[in-house]
């Protein structure tokens, strides 16, 4: 069965697991098994404190993040994969079975041009460690397409799976975002057919980055899509109510995404799980 998720962007600023027990209940109740937690600053995420916030609230997270803005893949690709190995096992004491997003790159970093063999050769050897270092720990390492807007690297489904079939990568797979194959893919149905069996985790945004169901994605063709390739992974709604100020320029949020913040929540939330359902999707319950 898929499960249905939650970014914590959504719900607060900064992730702290001494607020769980007023946080996740609500969450919980509007259908949501999962929370994914960014790692923007991994020395000072509680893992400890997350994993029995979320064991005592019988959830699950998922951690992920946007490589820091220092950090240079093509250059200095043994530096990030030490940063990454850290960022790894910090995901794990915290319980996450993946790390996932732009584990590969920047958001909002582009060269203005198409990447290079020697960009892409770069990616390939950093995934490989990493994937290894997540192995040996039991988890998967995610890469997460993006618009043409936030990376030049990697804009979609396809190219993400070249670069899994080029490593070899067992434990490596694509996390596809809806509102980036709504500028990148052919359509929805087509974005994840060319993951197939590579599509590991979906965050589930509108095209504002609003409320789902107040914009203009397709969303019952995002689910049959994920249906047909039988896909029973997480769907998270990403939003961001709340912009992390690491990542608010390369995201380019300059106003809030909704007139009322808990409409993502109260109202996002129930309409993904309907219209999940109406696809024919089973989902997890908590």
């Amino acid at each position: 069965m898929a499960q249905l998720g939650l970014h914590s962007l959504a719900f607060t600023p900064f992730w702290n697991p001494t607020d769980a027990d007023r946080l996740l209940p609500p969450i919980k109740e509007l259908g949501a098994t999962l929370i994914e937690v960014p790692l923007l600053d991994p020395r000072r995420f509680d893992s400890a404190g997350t994993r029995r916030a979320v064991e005592r609230h019988e959830m699950q997270v998922v951690c992920s993040l946007g490589l820091p803005a220092s950090m240079d893949v093509t250059n200095d690709t043994a530096t990030v994969a030490a940063f990454l190995d850290h960022v790894v096992l910090a995901a794990h004491e915290a319980g996450s079975e993946a790390l996932s997003g732009v584990t590969y790159g920047t958001i909002g970093k582009t060269s203005g041009a198409p990447p290079t063999e020697r960009e892409l050769d770069a990616i390939c050897r950093l995934v490989e460690r990493v994937a290894k270092t997540a192995k040996a720990l039991g988890m998967r390492l995610g890469l997460e397409p993006c618009n043409r807007y936030e990376t030049h690297l990697l804009n979609t489904a396809a190219q993400t799976a070249r670069i899994i079939e080029r490593t070899g990568v067992p434990n490596a797979f694509i996390h596809l975002d809806t509102y980036h194959m709504n500028i990148e893919e052919r359509g929805m149905a087509e974005g994840f057919a060319d993951a197939g069996e590579h599509l590991g985790y979906v965050h589930l945004s509108e095209s504002n980055r609003g409320v789902p169901g107040r914009g203009t994605i397709d969303w019952q063709a995002t689910f049959e899509g994920i249906r047909e390739v039988g896909f029973d992974g997480a769907m998270t709604l990403e939003s961001f109510v709340y912009v992390a100020p690491e990542i608010a320029a390369g995201l380019a949020v300059w106003r809030p995404v909704a007139e009322r913040a808990g409409d993502v929540l109260d109202l996002g939330l129930p309409f993904l799980a309907d219209e999940a359902r109406k696809a024919g999707l089973d989902l997890t319950t908590g």
